[in-house]
């Protein structure tokens, strides 16, 4: 629309002007690759695929800082500048999650002390979801989903749960993944990349909403009754 108002002279400007999209610093896309791959299957506690052969302690992290380092050496100064990269949202995220993986361990030492209560009580899927969910939605969701996962492992299998090679009911096992996941993204702590995200849009002088704010603006009302809905068509 705002093209046909504008006169030919504009036109034939804009296409001697007109510079091709191109993309800058590609080889990190490889580097992310190569760190995403390295949390696929670097762990020290199982054997490398395979092999025999158990990676070293840390041996990930190296490899994560190694593809870092190939980033930091190969991607030109002016790229990262006119991205406006600092390590301000990373050092920020990392200080907020140190806080919150060392305040957890109290509530999921908790949960792990008392699970046969818990499960005398608590033993369907839509429970374990909710549970899940509302815990991850406050800490980080990879050890919630681990002590859920060891919670469900005490209960009698039963007629509708089929077992699988963990001894973990299945569909207690599809409600703790869904609840893990689905609602980290719950508060802006629910998980990294949420509050990731919200520092480096408020670096670039995007107003975000406060964290109560996104809660009963946002996720409250739009993923609440979404949640409700999963449970009512899939864990009921």
């Amino acid at each position: 629309m705002q093209w046909a108002k504008e006169t030919e002279r504009s036109h034939k400007k804009d296409i001697r002007e007109r510079v091709p999209l191109h993309i800058q610093g590609w080889s990190n896309f490889l580097f992310i690759g190569g760190i995403v791959a390295a949390a696929a299957f670097i762990d020290p506690n199982k054997p490398f695929i395979g092999t025999d052969w158990h990676p070293f302690p840390f041996m990930r992290e190296l490899v994560m800082l190694f593809f870092v380092f190939l980033s930091l050496q190969t991607t030109k100064k002016a790229i990262r500048a006119a991205n406006n990269f600092s390590y301000h949202a990373i050092a920020e995220v990392a200080a907020l999650f140190s806080g919150i993986f060392i305040a957890m361990q109290v509530p999921l030492a908790i949960l792990k002390a008392s699970g046969e209560t818990i499960t005398a009580t608590m033993n369907q899927p839509w429970q374990f979801f909710w549970a899940t969910g509302s815990l991850s939605s406050f800490l980080d969701n990879a050890p919630t989903y681990v002590v859920f996962f060891k919670l469900s492992q005490s209960l009698p299998e039963g007629e509708l749960m089929q077992v699988n090679d963990g001894a973990v009911p299945i569909l207690l096992l599809i409600a703790i993944s869904l609840g893990s996941v689905f609602m980290g993204s719950m508060t802006y702590i629910g998980n990294a990349p949420n509050f990731m995200v919200k520092a480096i849009a408020e670096q670039e002088g995007i107003k975000m909403p406060s964290f109560f704010g996104y809660m009963f603006k946002y996720s409250i009302p739009i993923l609440v009754p979404i949640f409700i809905l999963i449970t009512i068509l899939f864990l009921l």
